[in-house]
């Protein structure tokens, strides 16, 4: 009986100690399948014991980490994109500041004007005031002296051509009917009845356009309106900037940052300048222009010689386009007035008194104050047309040379300060750019 009890004894210790071992592979199974451990989570502690060693705890098991998306996309796409949105806003900003200038057209040129005229005659009140009279006195002095003499000039042009009106109707009829025998008589076999059926399609046309006409007649009464609100505007402002030009660029000065405040107060007087240099030498050269044209004209006979010269002292104000209307229009009239031998002696006068103009007058008088590319005078002509007409013509070439002083100097300045440490070089890294660019590889 002893036998059998010490027997069933073993047998339940060894039964015990398979339920044990099962129970810990039971937790090993458990551990691995949760991923706590990379093998057995029991035998761990009695391996490490059993050799003597510390044993360090395993890793966690982590998702593969993606890359930064800044990081992927290329240096110069970041740069590429960073440069385009700035010039998207800037487009955006210059769109919206054409529009209100478009607005308000009459009021900007009136105001472009009124500084043309106002750098014209600002020399002569600095002259006054160097001979003892008051500030008040000398402004009311020049303002007077110099719109008598603009409206004196005017007043010479209407009455010229109000004179020489009917003689040249005359000589225009006269000039028709040279053309049309000329037709007649060209190799061209014109008939007489084809000439005759051009003039009476043109009568035709032209009263069938009668409420066209006329509509354009009421619009010409509307610009006539506007041109003398201009000229009111434009006479009121150059009154005050002559009299209270600095005390008003001090007032602009103030609205302008406290950082960017010296650079442009030094850009300013640079660009007053140079637009009193454009302004006295356009004015010079266009009366040289206008002298010898004129007196070319009136030697040769032709119709409305003085009249003509005013409108090519006028026409000068606009560059290179103006000098070749106003040159056209002399041509034309001789054409018309005097015939062809005439007429290419007028258009020989004018070209060499243009290529004096242009080689010897203007970059004597004009010299290095106003230094513009002639293919940016041309794109600023049509751009200042295109936007404003004969006003935008005339304002677009001083706009764009005193842009170029101010521009020059502000970035001469700013690089100065970069030298003696007063202004950063420039800002961090910031947005898409803020990520360095990787190395290309190791150097060999």
């Amino acid at each position: 009986m002893s036998k059998w009890a010490g027997w069933l004894g073993r047998l339940g210790n060894r039964l015990n100690r398979m339920e044990a071992r099962l129970d810990e592979r039971r937790a090993e199974v458990e551990a691995e399948t949760r991923g706590d451990l990379p093998g057995s989570a029991a035998s761990a502690p009695d391996r490490s014991a059993v050799a003597g060693t510390a044993v360090p705890p395993p890793a966690a098991k982590t998702p593969a980490s993606r890359p930064d998306p800044v990081a992927v996309v290329p240096w110069g796409v970041r740069v590429a994109a960073e440069v385009s949105w700035r010039l998207l806003l800037l487009a955006g900003m210059l769109w919206v500041l054409m529009r209100v200038i478009s607005e308000v057209r009459l009021v900007v040129l009136a105001f472009a004007a009124a500084l043309l005229v106002t750098a014209l005659l600002q020399p002569f009140v600095v002259r006054l005031r160097r001979l003892g009279l008051p500030r008040g006195l000398a402004t009311a002095v020049t303002a007077i002296l110099g719109f008598v003499v603009i409206g004196l000039v005017g007043w010479f042009v209407v009455w010229q051509v109000m004179d020489n009106l009917d003689d040249l109707s005359d000589r225009v009829r006269d000039g028709i009917n040279e053309l049309k025998l000329w037709a007649l008589d060209s190799p061209f076999h014109v008939t007489e009845k084809q000439i005759n059926d051009i003039a009476k399609n043109l009568s035709e046309t032209i009263g069938t356009n009668t409420e066209e006409i006329t509509s354009a007649g009421l619009q010409g009464v509307t610009v006539l309106v506007e041109v003398l609100t201009g000229i009111l505007l434009a006479m009121f402002s150059t009154l005050f900037l002559l009299y209270d030009g600095k005390r008003i660029w001090t007032w602009v000065l103030g609205l302008v940052p406290a950082p960017a405040r010296p650079g442009v107060a030094g850009a300013g007087p640079r660009a007053w300048r140079t637009l009193t240099a454009y302004v006295r030498g356009t004015v010079l050269v266009a009366l040289i222009d206008a002298t010898f044209i004129g007196l070319g004209l009136y030697f040769l006979d032709v119709t409305m010689a003085v009249p003509l010269a005013v409108f090519i002292f006028l026409f000068a104000f606009i560059p290179l386009v103006g000098a070749v209307i106003s040159g056209a229009l002399a041509v034309v009239v001789a054409l018309v007035t005097q015939g062809p031998f005439i007429a290419l002696m007028v258009l020989a006068v004018v070209l060499a008194v243009q290529q004096i103009e242009g080689h010897v007058l203007q970059p004597f008088i004009l010299g290095r104050a106003v230094r513009v590319h002639p293919l940016a005078v041309v794109l600023s002509v049509a751009a200042g047309g295109m936007i404003a007409g004969i006003g935008g013509a005339v304002v677009a070439v001083p706009l764009v040379a005193v842009t170029n002083t101010a521009v020059g100097y502000l970035r001469a300045y700013s690089r100065e300060q970069q030298l003696h440490g007063a202004v950063p070089v420039g800002p961090g890294p910031h947005g898409a750019t803020s990520a360095e660019p990787a190395p290309d590889g190791p150097a060999v």
